[in-house]
This record gives C-alpha cells, structure tokens and sequence, in this order.
C-alpha cells in the first residue's frame, strides 16, 4: 500500500540517520584528541582536515548499516545484543570511541587539574549522574565514607598529591571492591554489560522517534485510514 511504503521510507531513513550520529557525536572530541601530536595548521587547513576525517567516519559507518541488520526491539535481549555488535563493529572499523572510553576521556579531562580526593570524587559523581548511570551496588557512598575515614585519620583533607594518604585512600577502595566482588580481570565483561545496556536505551529511543515520525506521517490525509507498523518489522538497510 502506498501508506506502508511511503511509511517505511520515511521512518527508516530517520532510524538509519539517528543511528549514525548517535555514534558518531563523539567525532570532534577524537579528532581533536588526535590533532595534538600534529604539526600546527593554519585555521583552514585545519579545519579541512577535521572535515575529511569526519566525513571518512561518517561514510564508513554508513557502509557497515547498510549491511548489519538492526531490529528495533528493545525489549527483546537478542535484537539488543546484536545492535550492540554492530554498533562495536562501527565504532571499531570508524575508529570511534566506546561509551566507557568516552567516560574515561570526560574523567580524565575534567579530573586532570584537581587537587583533591574529595573534589575528585565529587567531580565522578557529577559526571556518572549526567551520563545516566546508577549505582546499583552503592559504591560510591561507600567509597565516601572511606575518604572520610583516611581524612579523619589524616586531620586535614586528603590531597591527590599525598602519596602516603592515597595509598591508604586506595586500599581501602580494594576493600570495598573486594566486598562488591568486584575485580580488575572482570572489567571486559563490566564493560560488555554497560554497552548492552547502552544500547538496549538506545533502541528504545530509536523506537519512540521511529512511532513519532509515524504518527507524523500517518496524519496526512491520504495516509489516516491506514495501519502503523510495527517498529521491529522495519529494515533500515534498504532505506540508507
């Protein structure tokens, strides 16, 4: 039906579009990253140069949806997992940043120039709200009351620059690791989960754009009579 054709090309050129600069928002800050080492450009050169590489990340990325198959269903784990698959594979092959690199590159620069643990900790904290993740196990009050303790101990707050105060900050952040069952060799796997989790949000929001252009497209007159279809029944690879 004219409806479900037209229908399914609008929706799943928005999906394909909302897809790519879901990951590819990272870019300038990568870019930038990589400009360090360079020589110095003038202005334009520069930003010529920034073009290019964006522009190569884009259409590489571009190139591996149109081939992966993505289902639109949250709320089924294998459709979530092979999202994440190939949002991996486009990260890796564009040479993007993973979601825990991103975090680690927003702590290193925001920590860099802090002087102390409690204003650190607080600074993680900050950024662990505005990234949306949570807590779960409650480290991070724990991990407080740890400071507090080495500062009551110390008499003075703790600074980042104390090698003798840090390394009784740190073990007793093994402690605490060591409570949650938490471990260095598992972090791949910590790592694995936040991505799945990551993407199972991300199809979520791909599915509520995805029935928001729809209901767009469906109030036109020559389409109102006509059914929706389902979000998971699209294939975006037809239409990018």
């Amino acid at each position: 039906m004219a409806f479900s054709s037209r229908l399914l090309s609008k929706s799943k050129q928005f999906c394909g579009s909302q897809i790519t600069f879901q990951q590819t928002h990272a870019i300038p800050a990568r870019c930038f990253a990589k400009q360090a080492d360079r020589p110095a450009l003038k202005g334009d050169e520069m930003l010529k140069g920034i073009f290019i590489e964006v522009k190569n990340k884009f259409e590489t990325a571009m190139g591996i949806l149109r081939k992966e198959k993505i289902t639109i269903d949250p709320e089924d784990p294998a459709a979530v997992a092979q999202y994440a698959k190939v949002m991996k594979t486009v990260r890796e092959k564009a040479d993007l940043f993973s979601e825990s690199q991103r975090i680690q590159f927003t702590i290193q620069s925001r920590t860099q120039d802090i002087p102390d643990a409690r204003s650190y900790l607080l600074t993680l904290k900050e950024i662990r709200i505005k990234r949306g993740l949570t807590d779960e196990l409650g480290a991070e009050a724990m991990m407080f009351d740890a400071l507090e303790k080495v500062e009551k101990e110390l008499k003075k707050p703790l600074m980042r620059n104390d090698k003798k105060g840090m390394a009784v900050l740190m073990a007793e952040f093994d402690k605490i690791n060591k409570k949650l069952g938490i471990r260095k060799e598992d972090l791949p796997k910590y790592e694995e989960q936040l991505e799945l989790k990551i993407a199972k949000a991300q199809l979520e929001e791909l599915k509520k754009d995805t029935l928001e252009a729809m209901e767009t497209q469906k109030k036109r007159e020559e389409f109102k009579d006509e059914e929706m279809v389902s979000p998971k029944s699209l294939d975006i690879r037809n239409f990018i």
